[in-house]
């Protein structure tokens, strides 16, 4: 059969950007295909009726920013675009420790063997930690809290993919107006601006300071002749004399338009629930990949998320200005409760402010109810800057990593049970009511944790996990799928334990790896 492609990726985060980046760098004809839309600034979700919500049953319907998927005692966040999970993501970009790998994982995967990798991936990110003039007040929160609880040797900043100016400091009047980003271009020849602490992260920076993947890796893959697809969402992969048939339903002006693609080399890169459904389907529905391991969908981890707001009354903390995530106080030694876990300084969008701030703007528009509605809100809330005094404790941690995906009525379920990692939840949430209360804040540990035991996490893991063998996993060590030569899975599903912290870099560095071993064997 004459394949369309000699690789066709899909997804476009941090598994398929770098692995189709890499393959189109060596010459091979390169297709990516992401489900969601190519996102402008000027798009970006700010209001209410904006594209916030990604629909994965009616992704005709609606198309936007976030996938929030609900599973009993689990949601899961993902994104939904161009440039995949790196758009939602809080630029967090840190090697997994070296212990990790000592077990759970093939042989062949070390931190020695994956350090060429993380390299190449700070490289292309261009990693800096925030400027020590330019410490959110939450960052400075972490750094007491950890000197007051005797771990101030465990307190560290973190490497983020956000460029910044040195110059920039927040005594500059009216430091968060875009007059204050520095236009650069980067390595890639894409024009950015510099980082002016909007807090935007997760919903798209207004400066495009943060080094999301569609600025980096992507057009230097389309600069090489890959050819990036954005509202394609495949549906299932067949085996084909030649290669592979890649199924999708393409959006085309509310509605969606069946199409195939076929490649001699195949990528799966849809992220932990996409890849892992993606093959389920194609086995379970479609009868296309029979031969795929009875291990499909076990072992998915949330990777230990958990946040704890607190209220801290006598200073301001204000979580809604700087970088989402800075700092971090370690704690993967297993020295608090024999628990591995990662505590960070948490922010969010002041979506809310800014609304209010514009409809104050409008007040000559405003009727006097209204008004009225407004002012009361304020006062309330304690004005435009309701969230000043709330310090959002975050955390990730090693958990059982014992979910499993799978097919229920049609439509992906996920099976989990918290028991076995509760005391990584647990220890958590201890230290997170340490940490507050030695800096005079009142931790609100959530009603949905402490009565129904419910979990969200933005940072999924496993499904298809590395193994030694195909009764012990999906794939070998280079991603490869056991029984189906030239077809790949190279993102978070791969990954067969939970990390317990961010886990961008390692995705980001064995796609770097899968990538590479594909070009030297000959692939």
């Amino acid at each position: 059969m004459a394949v369309d492609f000699d690789a066709v990726v899909i997804g476009s985060g941090f598994g398929g950007a770098i692995a189709g980046c890499r393959l189109a760098e060596k010459g091979y004809r390169v297709l990516i295909l992401e489900r969601g839309r190519r996102w402008q600034v000027k798009d970006y979700p700010r209001k209410p009726k904006d594209a916030w919500i990604w629909d994965q049953e009616h992704p005709e319907k609606e198309n936007g920013w976030i996938d929030l998927r609900v599973f009993p005692n689990m949601a899961v966040a993902q994104g939904a675009g161009v440039g995949g999970g790196s758009l939602i993501y809080a630029n967090i970009s840190v090697d997994a420790k070296p212990d990790t790998f000592e077990s759970g994982w093939p042989p062949e995967i070390t931190f020695d063997e994956l350090k060429p990798y993380y390299k190449a991936v700070g490289r292309m990110l261009n990693l800096q930690s925030v400027p020590e003039n330019q410490l959110p007040e939450r960052a400075k929160l972490v750094k007491e809290a950890a000197q007051r609880a005797g771990y101030g040797d465990r307190f560290r900043k973190l490497d983020l993919a956000v460029s910044f100016d040195p110059a920039w400091h927040y005594g500059l009047k009216s430091p968060h107006h875009i007059r204050h980003s520095k236009t650069i271009v980067n390595a890639q020849g894409q024009k950015q601006g510099t980082c002016i602490h909007l807090a935007n992260c997760d919903i798209g920076c207004d400066v495009k300071a943060k080094n999301t993947l569609d600025l980096n890796y992507i057009p230097l893959a389309e600069e090489h002749g890959a050819e990036v697809r954005p509202l394609h969402l495949v549906r299932h992969v067949a085996q084909e004399d030649g290669g592979y048939s890649v199924h999708y339903d393409r959006v085309y002006r509310k509605t969606l338009r069946p199409g195939r693609v076929t490649g001699r080399i195949v990528i799966l890169a849809a992220g932990s629930l996409g890849s892992t459904e993606i093959l389920l389907r194609s086995r379970d529905q479609h009868g296309a990949l029979p031969r795929l391991s009875l291990r499909l969908g076990k072992n998915w981890s949330s990777n230990g998320d958990f946040l704890t707001p607190a209220i801290h009354p006598f200073r301001k903390v204000s979580p809604t200005r700087g970088p989402t995530i800075t700092s971090a106080i370690d704690f993967l030694d297993g020295s608090f409760r024999k628990e591995h876990f990662f505590v960070e300084d948490g922010g969010f969008p002041d979506l809310f402010g800014n609304y209010l701030r514009k409809l104050g703007k409008r007040r000559d528009n405003l009727d006097d109810r209204m008004r009225a509605v407004i002012g009361t809100v304020k006062l309330v809330l304690g004005g435009e800057n309701a969230f000043e005094h709330v310090m959002p404790w975050f955390a990730q941690g090693r958990d059982a990593a014992d979910g499993a995906l799978m097919l229920r009525d049609g439509k992906l379920f996920l099976q989990w049970d918290v028991s076995a990692s509760k005391p990584t939840i647990d220890a958590i949430v201890r230290m997170h009511e340490n940490l507050a209360k030695g800096t005079a804040g009142i931790p609100l540990v959530p009603l949905t944790w402490t009565l129904m035991k419910d979990l969200v996490t933005p940072h999924p893991l496993g499904g298809c996990n590395m193994a030694t063998s195909i009764d012990n996993g999906v794939v070998d060590h280079r991603g490869e799928l056991f029984n189906y030569p030239n077809l790949y899975v190279a993102d978070g599903a791969i990954v067969p334990k939970a990390l317990g912290l961010n886990p961008s870099k390692t995705i980001a560095a064995l796609a770097e790896r899968i990538a590479a071993l594909i070009v030297k064997e000959g692939r």
